[in-house]
């Protein structure tokens, strides 16, 4: 008889705890919802970046005016299609010079197991064919993963191979775990910024947003309820792009800038 009682109880916990998550997203949609101001002002951050070193892996041009710095997991679904995104980004932008990209591994653990070999492989990569083979063997587990953890770890010699390293080398490099204090100094960088999730990318200025400039991001940002997804820091020198946003948005930053 206790147990037929206590199993009555099991459905109304469920339906209680159910109740209690929707309020939670309920009550976080509505704080996190953009309310238009006269002013159309977007959140504002005090913690930048870290600036961009010679360890850092760039592709385009390193004096460029415009630098997207994204931490990232290749493992992550939400990376591969922002990954396709900051490709069609460096074609448009990156070819005259006006955009560098910059990438830090931001393993997530809890979910992604895989993922910190792989971005060992990628710094594997780097030692043995330099900066572009850095970002052609990036390019290939973005392309090959079917992401969430999906990806046969028996690739990677197999992308060194298609990249045209010594595999050998390779392998070597790779057991050697060589590159796991390169990857945790991305992710730790990563965590005093701030960052919770990937794709996280900080679209580094050379020159601060202008008043105008500023408003004019932070009206998109309200009128796409793009609130908690786009943030300006408060020297105006950064903004920060939190999660998977379409081209549309990294383009109405970077057009923006550029007037």
């Amino acid at each position: 008889m206790t147990e037929q009682k206590s199993n009555l109880y099991i459905p109304g916990a469920i339906i209680l705890a159910g109740f209690l998550v929707a309020m939670g997203i309920y009550l976080a949609n509505k704080s996190n919802s953009p309310t238009k101001t006269n002013d159309q002002q977007v959140a504002v951050k005090s913690t930048n970046v870290d600036p961009v070193t010679s360890s850092d892996h760039i592709l385009g041009n390193p004096s460029a005016n415009i630098t997207v710095i994204e931490y990232s997991d290749t493992e992550c679904p939400f990376c591969k299609m922002f990954n396709t995104t900051m490709d069609t980004v460096m074609n448009t932008y990156g070819k005259d010079g006006k955009v560098a990209w910059v990438y830090r591994h931001f393993p997530l653990d809890a979910i992604h197991s895989k993922t910190r070999k792989e971005a060992e492989a990628t710094e594997c990569a780097n030692e043995l064919g330099g900066n572009s083979a850095f970002w052609n063997y990036l390019g290939l587990i973005y392309t090959n993963t079917p992401s969430n953890n999906g990806l046969d770890p028996a690739k990677l010699p197999t992308f060194a191979k298609t990249a045209g390293l010594d595999v050998t080398k390779f392998n070597a490099c790779l057991a050697s775990g060589k590159y796991a204090n390169v990857v945790q100094a991305d992710y730790l960088s990563g965590i005093k910024l701030g960052v919770q999730g990937t794709p996280f990318s900080a679209i580094v200025l050379k020159k601060a947003l202008t008043e105008d400039q500023a408003n004019t991001i932070a009206n998109f940002v309200v009128q796409n309820q793009l609130s908690g997804y786009m943030t300006i820091s408060n020297d105006k020198k950064e903004v920060d792009l939190n999660g998977a946003l379409p081209l549309e948005a990294v383009e109405e930053v970077l057009n923006t800038v550029s007037k």
